[in-house]
């Protein structure tokens, strides 16, 4: 029974995590290192609540913290590079999420924030290429196809932005999200052919 209680009370803290209760799976979590100081999971979800929680000072803390323990870990190395990517701090992002990668390769999700941080580090074409292949590895992934969407508007390829919401909204009908970044990219389309149209008047 005793060999059974961490998972017991790992699923629960999950249970939590995913109803929203991130305050409760935190304190459970909590709980678990009270009995294991070393127990890696248990700093990873304390990390993830506190990321959903915007509070990212305690959930860096809780991550370094796991990666103490294990500096292979590619969930924790994930979630801190993650982290940074939330607060804009691509460099440090792309340095965990390449080690994240290294440890758990082809993983569509790493992949997408890897390829999402090298782009707003100024690696625009590596990070459409990390891009389109998580999208090869989970093609109906609406968080890539979104990503993707929103990498190609910022580089001017309106038609494959356009056609990656479009393809969210066949399998999400009701994303909102998506219907805003369409919308976006037909506004940008048109402002961007009104002023090349404008400049070819202007040398002609």
């Amino acid at each position: 029974m005793e060999e059974r209680e961490p998972n017991i009370l790992m699923n629960e803290a999950e249970r939590l995590k995913m109803e929203g209760n991130h305050k409760d799976a935190i304190k459970i979590c909590e709980k678990m290192l009270v009995e294991d100081l070393e127990c890696v999971e248990a700093y990873e979800e304390i990390g993830d609540n506190y990321l959903s929680l915007r509070e990212y000072d305690k959930a860096k803390k809780a991550l370094e913290k796991a990666l103490k323990v294990d500096p292979k870990g590619a969930n924790s190395n994930y979630l801190l590079g993650f982290l940074y990517s939330a607060t804009g701090e691509f460099k440090q992002s792309v340095k965990y999420l390449e080690l994240s990668d290294s440890f758990e390769p082809n993983h569509p999700e790493i992949l997408r924030c890897l390829g999402w941080s090298l782009y707003h580090d100024g690696q625009r074409q590596r990070g459409l290429v990390l891009l389109e292949r998580a999208l090869n590895l989970a093609p109906n992934d609406a968080l890539i196809l979104s990503d993707l969407g929103v990498c190609y508007l910022n580089s001017k390829n309106f038609e494959r932005s356009q056609s990656l919401f479009h393809k969210i909204l066949e399998i999400e009908p009701d994303n909102e999200k998506a219907k805003e970044c369409l919308n976006a990219v037909k506004f940008f389309q048109h402002e961007y052919k009104k002023l090349k149209e404008k400049k070819m008047k202007k040398f002609s």
